[in-house]
């Protein structure tokens, strides 16, 4: 018996796979106790690598065990030692299909992930008794024959144990040294004009960062990884055409941001940025050359992934009052390569605790979050005069009756419109928060945020451009069905016109037609957004049987402008001289001299006046029947302000697709004495 008990200790497999267990063991434990760092990350992949390696070994040290010892009586000792063999097994099962997820799938099982930890600590709780009780045993063997060496030889075993796991550690801490890490210049430019102060570095913004310094480019973009790592490829693809995607792209934003920094200067700028350009006001590119106000990254990302989803204090004061939170990235996350890819997105979905306390909040889901940028003002800051209110979703939403404070099954919020769910395999599916939804509904919040925006995913030519113009042209006509809120609004058009004709009328009498246009599902004012630019009109016209016009009102010519006198709904600011504020110029904006919208849930009612006088009066030949037809017509861009934006492009001949909200028609038979 102690003749096999010395073969043990001296047994080179038994050394290695113990060593190689004692390691698994210490750094598991690292693993889930330790905080999140460049070496629990590193422990993550090495871990997961010795625990491969030893995989093989440990079956065949396992079995041989088993076979030297399956006869021996059942003891206290040998019953720990099936359980010790139990567990390991559970864990190495439990290890490799962790180990398939992290590398093959979009995440880990977390209940596997717990039976995994669960059977560590119980092959902790029982190896360590099992060896103790073997320890006590030969101690009292060698206490009674003064001859034996098992003492000694289990010393020697644990000072060889102590030497592999050191090569081990030593092999740990090379790979951490290798790994190089990216170094952040969180700083400003060295020439960065703090022009409202140290402790104010992004006004005229509200945005800010946990610590109020810059945040390096690379930290808040890279948002194709999200797409490329399999885990949010849905919400990826959505994302590459909406309009906070292109928010800092945009041709137009970038020709009004270019006369603000010529104007006013380039400092100003950070005004637009906290919404539009969140990673190069952040980085402090705004600076002083206005020839490079925008970073590249945040000009091809916009509102990036990382910009909405690092925020971690928001206000609805507006003009971006958020506060950005500077995040630790993964190990390899931003290294070029596809072995740090690879490496980068398995501790992700291996390690993902940090990854999901960092990007998943509540303060996501709340319509307080959007209002932080969806609602603008202008002040002394950037007029020189005082503030004026422009464009205010949030609270617009907020005082009307989609809004019911504390009761979830009446209100509609912004992501129910803007964020419709939809079918997804993404990891993140499902939410408890949401009253309407599980845990497992496989289904996500649509990236796509629909909007008003028809021109520039296909203007700008973006992936998937036209499937989101089509998607926009219906979700604004109200043909898309959002079942979780069907039961809360009524069906049809989001702007329902009403037409009221009279059914009769006598040649030369003047005809009245009354159009009634209601608000009847968005959640604010329509139009919302920036009215200088926007314009939603309604087009009446009446054509006789023979298809000739006979009166019309809002038909655009031939230069796509809408003629004088149409109903327009939309703004007109003026600057302190009275002039139009007509080119989105609002930092000389004092004043709106003319608004039109329309309040959640209230009606526009309209009269249209006219006489009809047919051609050929009492012939046979005279039409007697008139047809009326009225529409709600809806564009993101008036056509002057882009004659004016591209002018200087050579592409005058841009104009906005027009999108017909709604529309009503009626017959009016028309009565003569030839015709009674």
């Amino acid at each position: 018996m102690e003749k096999n008990s010395k073969e043990k200790w001296h047994s080179r497999l038994m050394i290695w796979v113990v060593g190689i267990l004692f390691f698994e063991l210490i750094s598991g434990l690292i693993i889930y106790l330790g905080n999140f760092s460049l070496t629990t990350q590193a422990f993550v992949v090495i871990h997961t690598a010795f625990g491969l390696v030893v995989l093989v070994p440990y079956i065949i040290y396992q079995i041989r065990h088993w076979l030297t010892y399956r006869n021996n009586n059942l003891t206290q000792h040998k019953l720990l030692g099936y359980i010790a063999m139990v567990t390991a097994v559970v864990t190495a099962i439990t290890g490799i299909f962790l180990t398939y997820e992290a590398a093959y799938s979009t995440n880990i099982n977390y209940l596997i992930d717990k039976i995994h930890i669960v059977a560590t600590f119980a092959f902790l709780l029982s190896v360590l008794p099992h060896i103790g009780l073997l320890l006590i045993r030969d101690y009292k063997a060698t206490n009674e024959n003064k001859n034996s060496t098992l003492v000694k030889e289990e010393k020697a075993f644990g000072f060889r144990l102590l030497f592999v796991t050191g090569i081990l550690v030593a092999i740990g801490a090379l790979f951490i040294y290798a790994s190089n890490p990216i170094e952040f210049h969180n700083e400003f430019p060295k020439d960065y004009q703090f022009s409202y102060g140290k402790n104010k570095p992004f006004e005229p913004s509200l945005a800010t960062t946990n610590d109020g310094g810059a945040i390096d480019a690379r930290l808040m973009g890279n948002s194709k990884s999200c797409t490329t790592s399999g885990c949010h490829t849905n919400i990826g693809h959505e994302w590459e055409a909406n309009a906070h995607r292109y928010a800092a792209m945009d041709p137009a934003f970038r020709v009004v941001q270019h006369a603000m920094a010529v104007e006013k200067g380039p400092v100003s700028t950070r005004y637009c940025g906290g919404c539009h350009d969140p990673i190069s006001l952040l980085s402090g590119s705004k600076n002083l050359d206005d020839t490079k106000l925008t970073n590249p990254m945040g000009l091809d990302e916009g509102v990036s992934c990382v910009s909405c989803h690092s925020m971690t204090k928001v206000d609805v004061k507006g003009n971006a009052q958020y506060q950005i939170t500077k995040r630790v990235p993964y190990m390899y996350e931003l290294k070029e390569g596809k072995t740090a890819k690879f490496l980068s997105d398995f501790i992700i979905r291996a390690y993902p605790k940090n990854h999901v306390s960092t990007f998943s909040k509540t303060i996501l889901k709340t319509p307080e979050f959007c209002g932080s940028c969806h609602k603008q003002f202008i002040d002394k800051q950037v007029n020189g005069v005082g503030t004026v209110q422009l464009q205010n979703q949030y609270d617009s939403w907020r005082k009307s009756h989609w809004n019911h404070p504390g009761e979830a099954l009446k209100t509609i919020e912004c992501r129910e419109c803007h964020m419709p769910l939809d079918s997804t395999f993404d990891p993140a599916n499902g939410d408890l928060k949401d009253y309407n939804r599980t845990l497992t509904d496989n289904k996500h919040r649509s990236h796509r945020f629909l909007g008003g925006n028809q021109l520039m995913p296909v203007l700008l030519k973006l992936p998937d451009g036209a499937k989101q113009v089509a998607l926009i042209e219906k979700w604004l006509k109200g043909d898309m069905e959002i079942p979780e809120i069907k039961s809360k609004w009524h069906n049809g058009p989001v702007l329902p016109i009403q037409l009221g004709t009279p059914e009769t009328v006598m040649v030369g009498q003047e005809i009245v037609l009354d159009v009634t246009v209601t608000n009847n599902k968005s959640g604010h004012h329509f139009p919302t957004g920036p009215l200088d630019l926007i314009q939603a009109w309604i087009e009446v016209t009446v054509k006789d049987g023979n298809g000739n016009m006979v009166y019309s009102s809002g038909v655009l010519d031939k230069n796509h402008f809408i003629p004088p006198g149409s109903v327009i709904y939309r703004a007109q600011p003026v600057d302190q001289f009275g002039s139009d504020v007509d080119k989105h110029n609002l930092w000389n904006l004092v004043g709106i001299k003319f608004s039109r919208a329309l309040y959640p849930g209230f009606s526009d009612q309209l009269k249209y006046n006219f006489t009809y006088k047919p051609e050929k009066q009492g012939s046979k030949n005279t039409n007697d029947t008139l047809y009326v037809t009225a529409k709600l017509n809806y564009r993101k861009f008036n056509q002057f302000v882009l004659n004016t934006f591209f002018s200087d492009n050579g592409k005058i001949d841009i104009t906005a697709p027009v999108t017909v909200l709604s529309n009503d028609t009626k017959k009016i038979i028309i009565k003569n004495s030839t015709h009674p």
